[in-house]
């Protein structure tokens, strides 16, 4: 799940370790890569992790789009190609599947992380 999160996000996977009830990871951001990435490209990598909006898919499949459409869809692209480049949205969409995998093992709900990860800056 993790390399496959990186074919998605605008962010590298250096490194990581697998321990027994946690993780860590070494991340390199790409923010070039986000910022040239074209609009329908940015969506395309949306999709293939979020189910995204009627218009975005509207858009994706080569649809004209009305005036407003367009503006909206806009902001729309602005925000996902912050969140591609986005260690907080890539840890939370991780974190989500396992979190959901290892409660249906153990057939509970509710929180399974102990707490928000903690990131800090490698130079």
């Amino acid at each position: 799940k993790l390399l496959q999160l990186a074919r998605v996000f605008c962010i590298d996977v250096c490194a990581y370790a697998v321990m027994s009830n946690h993780t860590h990871t070494v991340l390199y951001v790409d923010d070039k890569k986000a910022k040239r990435l074209n609009d329908k490209a940015i969506l395309i990598r949306w999709h293939k992790q979020f189910k995204g909006t009627w218009l975005t898919h509207k858009f994706v499949n080569g649809e004209s789009l009305t005036t407003s459409e367009r503006c909206l869809l806009s902001e729309l692209i602005d925000e996902y190609r912050k969140r591609l480049a986005d260690i907080s949205w890539f840890m939370r969409t991780l974190n989500e599947d396992i979190a959901r995998k290892a409660n249906k093992e153990d057939g509970c709900t509710g929180r399974f992380w102990e707490g928000r990860f903690k990131s800090q800056a490698l130079l």
